[in-house]
């Protein structure tokens, strides 16, 4: 086949999957192997579809589809690198998780950054002690233990971001250390004509919740702040309001069963000593387990806060 044939059979190809899938994932593959990539296609089969190429083809390609889809122009300033496509009609968090768990173990090879910091542990190790001056080189305490080398404290080797050194490989390879783990890396994701920067998939249910929950405290703040009745408000409107009538009612001889406890607490607190030990002791899991929003807002009706 022809490099002309090839090029057109490309075209034909990333046509077809941007008229059937409205998501895709843009992903770097610095640091992959072909059978790696291979082990992720393999785990995305049924689910999605992987497609590399030169970045000059995958650009007039897109661009070629103006017209027809005028949202996909929008990946275009992102196809930067050594970059690839997964294209799928699928759950995108589901996919993330599949890539990311196709990840392999790799050495610290000379002159490749560092994704992470690499700490060697104090250990015995099995080198000689002809090796020892190699370690000095690395400031690196050690002795001679039972004919072979100890490392004596952890050495923080090389830090995230660095280049990896000769010496430093050098060493890592002989304590047979492969510090690193690539995978292919999520760049930006595309959804039916939106961009999306890769960290729209680490939110999870939990931490929409949490979004959730601030933003209705700090509607609720606001509001109680500009004496503005909102729904959020409510429940702190109705709070506030029993305190002041049970303020009232400890002040005076107006008295219900709640504000009678009150009254009796502060006529003799050593009553409610003895038996108020044992029901801390039972609730104290129970209360360390709530949230500090709750304590703060009173939702626990504090009959004395």
């Amino acid at each position: 086949m022809s490099a002309r044939e090839r090029k057109e059979q490309y075209f034909v190809k990333l046509t077809e999957l941007v008229r059937t899938y409205n998501k895709i994932i843009l992903v770097k593959a610095d640091n992959v192997g072909s059978s790696q990539l291979h082990a992720v296609r393999q785990a995305l089969r049924g689910k999605a579809e992987v497609l590399f190429g030169k970045n000059t083809r995958i650009v007039k390609c897109i661009r070629t589809l103006e017209n027809e889809n005028e949202k996909i122009q929008e990946l275009v300033p992102h196809i930067k690198g050594n970059v690839g496509l997964v294209f799928t009609n699928g759950d995108l968090k589901e996919i993330k998780d599949i890539i990311e768990a196709n990840r392999r173990e790799a050495p610290a090879r000379v002159g490749a950054i560092a994704p992470v910091d690499v700490i060697v542990p104090a250990q015995n190790t099995s080198l000689e002690p002809t090796q020892t001056s190699f370690l000095q080189a690395l400031n690196i305490a050690s002795k001679i233990t039972r004919g072979t080398i100890e490392i004596l404290n952890d050495v923080h080797l090389i830090k995230a971001g660095d280049k990896v050194g000769a010496s430093e490989s050098a060493l890592l390879q002989k304590l047979d250390m492969r510090p690193f783990f690539y995978s292919l890396e999520i760049a930006t994701v595309y959804d039916d004509g939106q961009i999306f920067d890769a960290a729209i998939l680490n939110i999870t249910d939990e931490t929409f919740e949490g979004f959730m929950a601030a933003g209705i405290k700090n509607i609720a703040s606001v509001s109680l702040a500009a004496n503005i009745p909102t729904i959020a408000a409510v429940p702190h409107l109705f709070i506030n309001g029993y305190k002041k009538v049970l303020s009232v009612a400890v002040a005076t001889e107006v008295t219900f069963p709640l504000a009678q406890a009150a009254k009796d607490f502060i006529a003799d607190p050593s009553k409610f000593a003895v038996a108020a030990a044992p029901a801390a002791e039972e609730a104290a899991p129970a209360a360390a387990a709530e949230s500090e929003s709750e304590s703060d807002s009173d939702m626990g009706f504090d009959l004395f806060g």
